[in-house]
């Protein structure tokens, strides 16, 4: 017998003539059955003849593809090249290029091509063809169990159903599948970095703060610091500013916790800050005051856990506390608010206090103004049982000089006119926040006996008229102000937005007025929801030439008729400017904003808003 020997490349590019031999030799050897020795052999080595032919087409495919963009005037010849080395007959070709045409039609119209094609979008390898052929050597990949090279590697392995396809269309192992897929995670990681800094730049606009360039050396220490609290034991002697900032931080990522306020403890001091204690317990606010016994002033913010065992500790110590601030001491009663006050009442000095809803009544407020004689600076913010026998308790209060109250009950008129009446001459600061009831009266009043005011809030409120803010800042004698809250005071009736005929609420006249009056040293100005002042009044206002060269912040959300325009006149008005809110106001559009200058709201608010470059007027 002939002795037949087969050439590798026979067997990949002539299939059909090896089975013709084979079946010649299998007469002559009397093999008898469906397979040769051919087949037994290739199939006991894991090799399929068609896995091979279909190799075969793919390393060909991907010659024409390189060819055709290295030299695409030659790309007929070429096809026509490998055509010949396909060994294919006319027929067969123009069969498989049917085939293969329709199998790309069908592809384009899955589901998977068309989210492959959005994902390459404006990418080099976007185009249709390229994708779906990528598909169709994809599902004539080998089958789970046979043999394949990785094509990184090159190392030979089992392909399984979860091998990774490579950048060229070939498998991977799964070591390389590995790496391929850390790499394409960390890309991803810095990808998402951007966002971050935007974010964290949006925030602080929010906040007023326009950094150009590197922070200070004193704030990324600061910072620093609060990424690795877990690793610190004590802060050392730190200056009183900077544990002030720290515990801002602090407080602000969520991170104050009964571990952490320990480094805020220290025997020596006589002042604690913590603006967020929602997470610390009762026996921590009793640490305070255990370690800290030379305390003066005391300031908890969101202090949930403070009950009466607290107050009675602070109660028994000898506490030289002057300046106390508490936040939502909810579980405290009545009974101990009391006994506070009548031991601590005489040194207390200030005494600021919100969001109380389940004591703190009159009468408590009552005790609190009997024995707190000494009393210079009031708050009292959201505490919900708080009436009109309190204002007539506060009007006793002999030294009070800063005023603050925003009351949840609605309060008659006349025990606020006597206070207002009482108190005035004394008052530097005045801040009335939800009293509906109070009319041009209070104005009056206030134009009559304050003499002393740096700053006034008066918000919320839809009774008083543009005519009596008139009368409060025309021939006032009162200096100058430094800080101006008159935000939504303004009539309310929806349905008709113009307003009634004669103003209510701070309007144009209102506006003009105050401004003539306090414009020269004015620094914080709130006038949001104030829909009755006209562009006019603001033209006015902001004429070319008027300058209020110390005005810092701006709140003018809610006012329709601003624009870019009008936003530039302020730009060029205010020097000193830092801050502008401007929410709802949409027709703030492509405004140019100075380096340094906060522009909060307006249409493109998502958008980059701050502008290096000169002023648009």
């Amino acid at each position: 017998m002939q002795n037949v020997r087969f050439n590798r490349s026979e067997v990949f590019e002539a299939p059909i003539l090896i089975v013709c031999r084979a079946d010649r030799s299998s007469t002559r050897n009397q093999i008898r059955g469906p397979h040769s020795a051919l087949t037994d052999f290739l199939a006991s080595n894991n090799i399929s003849a068609a896995q091979i032919h279909q190799d075969y087409q793919r390393r060909v495919r991907h010659a024409e593809r390189e060819a055709a963009a290295n030299e695409p005037a030659d790309e007929a010849e070429e096809e026509d090249e490998y055509e010949d080395n396909d060994g294919e007959t006319a027929e067969q070709r123009k069969k498989r290029k049917r085939k293969e045409t329709a199998t790309l039609a069908k592809i384009k119209q899955s589901k998977e091509f068309a989210r492959r094609k959005a994902r390459r979008t404006g990418e080099p390898d976007d185009d249709d063809d390229v994708i779906a052929r990528e598909m169709m050597y994809e599902k004539s990949r080998p089958m789970p169990g046979q043999l394949e090279n990785c094509e990184l590697c090159s190392k030979r392995f089992t392909v399984t159903p979860y091998s990774k396809n490579g950048p060229n269309g070939g498998l991977l192992c799964a070591k390389c599948s590995k790496e391929v897929a850390d790499d394409e995670r960390k890309s991803k990681a810095k990808k998402c970095g951007p966002r971050t800094g935007r974010r964290q730049n949006q925030s602080n606009l929010l906040d007023g703060i326009v950094q150009q360039g590197a922070l200070s050396l004193v704030e990324m220490c600061a910072k620093k610091v609060a990424d690795n609290h877990n690793d610190i034991e004590e802060f050392g002697d730190l200056p009183s500013r900077l544990l002030q900032r720290l515990s801002q931080i602090f407080s602000k990522r969520r991170i104050l916790t009964p571990r952490t306020l320990n480094l805020f403890l220290r025997p020596e001091l006589n002042f604690i800050d913590i603006y967020d204690a929602a997470k610390l317990e009762t026996d921590d606010f009793h640490k305070i005051f255990a370690i800290m016994p030379a305390l003066s002033r005391v300031n908890l913010r969101f202090a949930g856990q403070i009950k009466d065992r607290v107050f009675e500790y602070m109660i028994d110590r000898d506490l030289q506390i002057r300046q106390l601030q508490l936040d939502a001491a909810n579980l405290v009663s009545d009974t101990y608010w009391r006994r506070l006050f009548q031991k601590l009442g005489p040194q207390l000095e200030s005494l600021k206090l919100s969001n109380l809803d389940f004591s703190f009544d009159d009468e408590t407020v009552e005790i609190l103004c009997q024995n707190c004689t000494a009393l210079k600076r009031l708050k009292f913010k959201q505490c919900w049982k708080i009436g009109s026998n309190s204002l007539q308790a506060i009007s006793t209060l002999p030294k009070l000089e800063h005023l603050s109250l925003d009351t949840v009950q609605e309060s008659e008129i006349e025990p606020l006119l006597q206070m207002m009446n009482t108190l005035g001459p004394n008052l530097r600061t005045l801040s009335l926040e939800g009293f509906c009831n109070a009319d041009d009266r209070i104005l009056d009043l206030i134009h009559d006996k304050c003499r002393l005011l740096s700053k006034i809030r008066f918000s919320d409120n839809a009774l008083c008229s543009d005519r009596g803010f008139v009368n409060l800042f025309t021939t006032w004698a009162n200096p100058p102000l430094r800080f101006v809250d008159l935000s939504s005071t303004r009539d309310v009736d929806n349905a008709n937005p113009d307003g009634p005929a004669e103003a209510i609420g701070l309007a144009s006249q209102g506006f003009i007025a105050l401004m003539n009056h306090s414009g020269s040293t004015l620094q914080k100005l709130n006038i949001s929801s104030c829909r009755h002042i006209s562009r006019v009044a603001f033209e006015e206002v902001f004429l070319e030439g008027k300058t209020y060269p110390c005005l810092q912040e701006l709140d003018v959300s809610f006012h329709t008729v601003m624009d870019d325009f009008l936003i530039g006149r302020i730009f060029q008005s205010c020097p000193a400017i830092k801050k502008i809110v401007a929410f709802a106001c949409f027709n703030v559009r492509d405004v140019q904003v100075p380096v340094g200058v906060a522009l909060v709201g307006g249409l493109k608010a998502q958008h980059s808003i701050v502008v290096e470059g000169p002023v648009s007027g």
